[in-house]
């Protein structure tokens, strides 16, 4: 196993284009290949950490993850987004040094990088089954097919699967049609918070006719008949008589002045 092969010592590291970490050259070319050999870089081990703390309250066992990993730390900078790293014993989850984690993936069925993904695809499957209320409970074989499906199928496309990216697969696992707002720690199905959604907001037009029905709301239909009253020539509701009245015995002198004033404006045109 890695872990306890004594000549892999240091690797020297690359970043691509897709802004993971892919392992250039190794000290032990017996037992590794670095064709398509990828390494987790310390942000990347940040987040996954992260990732894996809900599982603590479903068995997570850390001594799994410390041993399906070996630590690296940074030694020199070669330049051109190369680095060499070598290997310590500090603890992955515990070290406060930042570290690159190179999965042990010698035996790809058997290996301790194979346990840990079987032990947190479990947890997962657990968790899932805890949280949401499925017509039928997941099954570990049915999590692990979906996620082999789309690991082959960017195979097929001649995508390098990153060992980071597979574990983000199993962490990050959702079933289809479900959804968990971060904000709220139940998860739940997208469907029922749509339906619910539609019940507490009524369409527009059932809002109008509940309107309709309100009496609060009958003072702007009462000034638009007001104002119609007006514009016909009907009388006006009662308050207003005393400037009626003040008003047409000004229009009728009014008249009574264009009557006199009429005949000497005519004359002064002449």
């Amino acid at each position: 196993m890695a872990k306890s092969t004594p000549t892999l010592e240091w690797c020297v590291v690359r970043l691509g284009d897709d802004m993971n970490w892919w392992v250039e050259e190794v000290s032990d070319t017996v037992h590794w290949d670095t064709d398509g050999l990828s390494i987790i870089d310390p942000r990347q081990v940040d987040h996954l950490i992260e990732l894996i703390d809900p599982l603590r309250d479903y068995g997570f066992d850390p001594a799994v993850m410390e041993r399906a990993f070996i630590p690296f730390r940074i030694d020199k900078d070669l330049g051109k987004n190369r680095v060499r790293i070598v290997r310590v014993k500090d603890s992955i989850l515990e070290s406060d040094e930042k570290l690159f984690a190179l999965p042990d993936i010698l035996d790809d069925e058997n290996s301790l990088y194979a346990d840990f993904l079987d032990h947190i695809t479990r947890l997962r499957v657990k968790m899932l089954n805890d949280l949401f209320d499925f017509e039928q409970k997941l099954s570990v074989d049915e999590v692990e097919d979906e996620i082999r499906e789309e690991d082959n199928a960017d195979f097929m496309e001649g995508k390098a699967v990153h060992l980071y990216n597979e574990i983000l697969n199993v962490l990050e696992y959702m079933p289809a049609g479900w959804e968990s707002d971060e904000d709220d720690d139940t998860p739940r199905r997208k469907k029922a918070v749509e339906d619910e959604e539609d019940e507490n907001f009524p369409d527009v037009e059932e809002d109008d006719e509940a309107l309709k029905g309100d009496e609060s709301l009958k003072w702007d239909e009462d000034e638009e008949e007001a104002a119609e009253e007006d514009e016909e020539g009907k009388p006006k509701p009662k308050g207003d008589d005393d400037e009626d009245e003040d008003s047409d015995d000004d229009e009728e002198e009014a008249d009574d002045d264009e009557e006199d004033e009429a005949p000497r404006r005519k004359r002064g045109r002449r």
